[in-house]
Parts: C-alpha cells; sequence; structure tokens
C-alpha cells in the first residue's frame, strides 16, 4: 500500500557517502525533528532523472530552503557509489543529500517500487516528489505518467 499523507515514514537504513567513506543513515536520523522535501528517481544518470528531475533542485535549492526546508534529499534504488558519482557529476554534492535505497528497501516500505524490468533496470521507484515533517508526510505528489511535472522543484515550491 502507498504511504499517504499523515503518515509516518517507515523505517529504514541509507547509505550516503562522507568524507570519510560509506555511512548508513536510518530514517530516524535523516527526518527527525526536520523539514525535508525528499524526491525520488527511477534512476540515477538516466536521461529523464539526470536531465530534467535533479537540476530543478539544484537550481532552485535556496529558494525552496528559504521557505523553511532543512534538507533536500533525493532518493533512488541505486548503490552509494553510483549515488556518490552522481552528486559528483551534477554539482550537487553538499546542496543535495543523495540516500541509497540500494535494495529497495525503503521504497518498498513506502509502496512506492516499480517494475521497470521490461526496460532493463528491474524494481525501481516511482518518481515522486514529498514534503516530510519530523518523518510525518505532509505532501506527497507522484507522478503518473513519464517525465516530471508534479513531482519537480516548481511544483514542490507550491507546496511549501
Amino acid at each position: 500500500m502507498t504511504i499517504s499523507v499523515g503518515e509516518r515514514l517507515p523505517d529504514a537504513k541509507f547509505r550516503i557517502m562522507t568524507p570519510d567513506g560509506v555511512v548508513e543513515k536510518t530514517t530516524a536520523e535523516i527526518f527527525g525533528g526536520k523539514k525535508v522535501v525528499l524526491f525520488a528517481v527511477p534512476g540515477a544518470f538516466t536521461p529523464t532523472c539526470h536531465n530534467n528531475h535533479l537540476p530543478g533542485y539544484i537550481d532552485q535549492g535556496d529558494a525552496i530552503k528559504a521557505k523553511g526546508v532543512d534538507e533536500i534529499a533525493v532518493v533512488a534504488v541505486n548503490d552509494v557509489f553510483v549515488m556518490s558519482a552522481w552528486a559528483k557529476a551534477t554539482g550537487g554534492e553538499g546542496k543535495i543529500l543523495y540516500l541509497a535505497d540500494g535494495a529497495g528497501a525503503f521504497t518498498k516500505a513506502a509502496g512506492l517500487e516499480v517494475d521497470l524490468g521490461p526496460a532493463g533496470l528491474g524494481v525501481r521507484s516511482r518518481r515522486y516528489a514529498m514534503v516530510v515533517e519530523d518523518g510525518t508526510v505532509t505532501a506527497l505528489n507522484i507522478e503518473d505518467a513519464p517525465g516530471v511535472t508534479v513531482s519537480g522543484a516548481a511544483a514542490v515550491l507550491g507546496l511549501l
């Protein structure tokens, strides 16, 4: 069942790259006591994710944070090394928190997985954006069709 507004995020562990190497962070550590914009992409470096979804958050990050957001995070069913390389390649390192959900545990627990096996990608995340306050979803926009409309940075600015 897909997570809904008013529900708490599922307990999960993400991997992030730090200057000291790979670190595991829990949902509570990332979202507890903070207002976070979390957006998800089916895959790092994939064309729509890389060229259309992520750049808006990098470009409008200051405007989003000016609305009282403590952190902007992106999650994908990719490993931490791919997410780290993507952060460096996009200039988003230090601006956006890149969360690796390598086995899709968070994505599946939130009911936001999609089988992209026919496209050669396997089980991935649906494209969405949510606002999370102290671990509770306060807004959720899930894309129903290919492309970036309701989950893009401009749409999220309208939610804040």
